[in-house]
């Protein structure tokens, strides 16, 4: 055992063994801390660590478990089915007879499909086994509330750059785990690159280190881990973005926010987190696209063609270059007048169309192509809004029956909606005049 260990990966080699050795979540395992509270005292409850890669969630199932004295059994949601499941109820069952409790440990645990889920009902509220699950989506979207109402949640955080640093210097200097057996030069300076690009994630962490020291010149027994050594080691380790997951969506929705909050910089920020994880810039045009129609609207009209026109500058260009062309229809955005009156106006209009029948188009404004039709008072009574003064036919209705006085589009006072709301409130004026004549 200790043969194939020192063999393993490094941060295989150094995952933590107790509490007092794991680094990070201070916030739930700190003294007094709920989850802390039941660990000192041997009183494990069925949970759900939620959080991203290589934050400890596997880490510390293992230590709650050799801290209890549970009988330990781990089950992976990519390969196991119900009858794995079953399995380990089983194996439960017998080491609850013998007075031994069972942690089931199951990782990716948002993988398994509803009756998957179902199947750990009964073996959680009977207290056959104590389920730790470990997901990095939210649970809230990806588990069943009847599972989800027998476990509590512990949010688990991406570790810092001052944790992850400290985490790789105990690494270098333990000689029965880690990399204290050899002769190692590497600055503190470096040690904070190496941990800033692990972007929160302990595992990559340590695996950079290790690449570093396997890649660097060794003289005269000593590795020296300089700065071309670490860039090199650092080439091709993206930052943290999970496609179409939850943290896709929570950068997403922060560009999006931050153009309606008018704010470029934010704006220009989330769009280069995205690029630099790994993100299509398509999807992300795609987005701008609606958010020069749904925050813009018309208060600023060029918005749209000028976002149509980044898209197509990044289909002729490619990355990298077509992706300033995306950068700058978001900075345009952030700072162009903002009105989302055109989007407010299609819902409500949307909504009516949904909901009130199907109302009869009036017969003025009807199609009369045949003489039946024209007999029928199609298109009867239509004025042509050419032929009336300013072009505009005061008093002429056009929504159906019931509707009548609906008012979907209210401009607001900024850019060019100023002018538009100017034109309409005039119309209007001219409309109740007609009416009152």
């Amino acid at each position: 055992m200790e043969h194939s260990l020192n063999h393993a990966p490094l941060a295989a080699r150094f995952r933590p063994c107790t509490i007092d050795e794991y680094f990070g979540q201070q916030h739930i395992l700190d003294s007094g801390k709920p989850l802390r509270t039941a660990v000192d005292k041997g009183q494990l409850h069925s949970m759900i660590f939620w959080g991203p890669p290589g934050v400890g969630k596997t880490t510390l199932a293992k230590i709650l478990a050799t801290n209890s004295n549970a009988h330990y059994i781990e089950l992976s949601a990519v390969l196991a089915g119900v009858k794995d499941i079953r399995a380990a109820v089983e194996q439960a069952k017998e080491s609850q007879q013998q007075g031994m409790k069972t942690l089931l440990f199951i990782d990716e645990i948002h993988r398994f499909s509803k009756s998957q889920q179902d199947s750990l009902l009964s073996p959680v509220e009977q207290g056959t086994v104590i389920l730790i699950g470990a997901t990095t989506e939210n649970p809230s979207f990806e588990l069943n509330n009847a599972l989800l109402s027998r476990l509590r949640v512990y949010v688990l955080r991406s570790l810092t750059v001052e944790c992850l640093s400290q985490l790789l210097k105990a690494a270098l200097h333990d000689k029965k785990r880690g990399l204290g057996n050899q002769v190692i030069e590497i600055s503190d300076d470096l040690i904070t690159v190496i941990a800033r690009s692990a972007d929160g994630d302990a595992r990559r962490s340590l695996n950079l280190l290790q690449i570093a020291v396997d890649l660097a010149d060794n003289r005269n027994g000593t590795a020296v881990v300089n700065e071309s050594v670490v860039n090199e080691a650092l080439q091709g380790h993206l930052r943290r973005f999970d496609n179409k997951g939850e943290q896709f969506y929570d950068q997403i929705s922060a560009l999006h926010k931050s153009v309606r909050g008018s704010n470029p910089d934010a704006a220009l920020y989330w769009f280069c987190r995205m690029i630099d994880g790994g993100c299509d810039p398509v999807y992300i045009a795609r987005r701008v696209v609606r958010i020069a129609s749904e925050d813009i609207g018309n208060a600023d009209p060029r918005a749209l063609p000028l976002t149509l026109a980044a898209w197509d500058s990044y289909d002729r260009l490619g990355s990298p270059e077509g992706e300033l062309a995306i950068g700058q229809a978001i900075v345009y955005l952030a700072v162009a007048a903002k009105s989302n009156a055109v989007y407010m106006a299609y819902n409500q209009a949307l909504a009516d169309a949904k909901n009130s029948g199907s109302l009869e188009v009036p017969l003025h404004l009807r199609n009369a192509p045949t003489k039946l039709m024209q007999d029928l008072d199609y298109g009867k009574d239509y004025r042509y809004a050419h032929n009336e003064e300013n072009a505009y036919a005061e008093g002429e209705v056009y929504l159906p029956e019931g509707l009548q006085d609906r008012v979907y589009y209210e401009p607001v006072e900024r850019g060019l909606e100023i002018k538009i709301k100017q034109k309409l409130d005039y119309l209007r004026q001219r409309d109740v005049q007609a009416q009152n004549r």
